[in-house]
C-alpha cells in the first residue's frame, strides 16, 4: 500500500496522465495478484493440504488467475485511455467512418476483449472446445429463440454506435416520444422528455423504426403557425401585420433573420381564410415557446386591429311559406 502511494503521489507531479492511467489500470489487479502468489505459495510449501486436494497447487490453476488478471489490466488501461483522450481521437479522426469506427470498437471492446480471455483459459486448461462449440450451437438456438430480443438490442446498440443517427444531447422523436437523448447504452437508449420524464427505448425500435432528429443536419427547424380569419378580412393587411410580428420575435433572439419569415395565404375553408406563417430558429428547444409568443401578439394585434379570428358556425335560414 505504501509502495502504491508513493507512485501515485509521484505520478500526480508529471504533466503526463499517462503514468495516472497505468497506475489506475493495474492497481486493484496488482494487489489480488500479490493476495493469490501469497496464498498459492503459502500452500506449496506447506503440508496442509490433503493429497486429495493437491490438484488445487497445478500451475494451470495459476495461470488462469494470472491470465484473469492480465486481461483486466489491458481492459482496464485501453478503456481509461479511451476515456481520457476521446476528444483528441474524434477530433483527429479523418473522415465520418473513422468516427463511426471508434464508437463500434467502444460498444464492442468488452466484449471481444474478455471472450479471447475465455478461450485462452479453456486452451489453458486443456478443454476441448469442439464439443463444447457443438453444445453451444444447441444452447445458442434455444437462447436465440428465448432472449432474441435482448440480444438484438445488443447488436442494435452495436449498430447505432457505428451509424450515429444520434448523439446524447440531440432532441429526437420516436413514435409518439419527443425528448433530449441522455444516455446510449449497449441496451436501451433513455431521452427525457418535454414533461421531463425519463423514457427507455429499446435498441431495437431505434434501429427499425423512423427516428426524427431535430438536431442534424444543423439545428435550425421551421416553426408554422396556423391561423385562420374571417371572410371580408383584408389579406394583404393581415399578411403585413403577421411579418411585423414575426419580425418582434426575431429582435428577442428567439428567431432568425435568415432564412425570412414568409406567410402565405393556402386555401378558402368553410368558415375562414386560412393562412399559415413560417419562421425559422435555431433554437429547436423552444418551439413552444416561440409558439406562445406569436400567438399571444396575435391575438391581441388582430383585436387592436379589428381583425375576426372566426370560430366554426353554421347560418340557418328559414323560408316562411304561404
Amino acid at each position: 500500500m505504501a509502495v502504491g502511494n508513493l507512485l501515485r503521489s509521484r505520478a500526480k507531479r508529471t504533466e503526463s496522465v499517462i503514468d495516472d492511467i497505468i497506475l489506475s489500470s493495474i492497481g486493484k489487479p496488482l494487489i489480488l495478484f500479490l493476495v493469490i502468489i501469497t496464498i498459492y505459495s503459502s500452500l506449496a510449501i506447506s503440508t496442509l493440504i490433503p493429497a486429495e486436494y493437491a490438484w488445487i497447487l497445478d500451475n494451470r490453476y495459476l495461470m488462469v488467475c494470472i491470465t484473469i488478471l492480465a486481461t483486466w489490466i489491458f481492459w482496464s488501461f485501453v478503456k481509461n485511455v479511451a476515456h481520457q483522450y476521446e476528444e483528441h481521437i474524434l477530433q483527429s479522426a479523418s473522415n465520418e467512418a473513422g468516427i463511426r469506427f471508434y464508437h463500434f470498437f467502444r460498444s464492442t471492446f468488452s466484449y471481444i476483449v474478455w471472450i479471447i480471455a475465455g478461450l485462452i483459459i479453456l486452451k489453458i486448461l486443456n478443454v476441448d472446445i469442439t464439443p463444447l462449440l457443438a453444445a453451444g450451437g444447441i444452447v445458442g438456438i434455444a437462447v436465440g429463440f428465448a432472449g432474441k430480443d435482448i440480444l438484438g438490442n445488443f447488436f442494435s446498440g452495436a449498430l447505432l454506435a457505428a451509424d450515429q443517427p444520434f448523439l446524447i444531447g440531440d432532441r429526437i422523436q420516436v413514435q409518439e416520444f419527443i425528448g433530449d437523448v441522455i444516455t446510449i447504452g449497449p441496451r436501451s437508449t433513455r431521452i427525457k422528455t418535454l414533461d421531463s420524464q425519463i423514457v427507455t427505448i429499446p435498441n431495437s425500435i431505434l434501429t427499425n423504426d423512423v427516428v426524427i432528429n431535430y438536431a442534424e443536419p444543423n439545428q435550425e427547424i421551421k416553426v408554422r403557425i396556423n391561423l385562420g380569419v374571417a371572410y371580408g378580412s383584408d389579406i394583404v393587411k393581415v399578411k403585413a401585420l403577421l411579418l411585423k410580428i414575426a419580425g418582434e420575435i426575431i429582435d428577442t433572439g428567439l428567431c432568425l433573420h435568415e432564412p425570412e419569415p414568409s406567410v402565405y395565404f393556402l386555401d378558402f375553408a368553410e368558415s375562414s381564410l386560412n393562412l399559415q406563417m413560417i419562421i425559422w430558429t435555431d433554437k429547436y428547444t423552444m418551439t413552444y415557446e416561440i409558439r406562445d409568443f406569436i400567438n399571444c401578439r396575435i391575438l391581441k394585434v388582430f383585436k387592436n386591429e379589428g381583425i375576426e379570428i372566426p370560430f366554426p358556425q353554421v347560418d340557418v335560414h328559414l323560408k316562411k311559406e304561404g
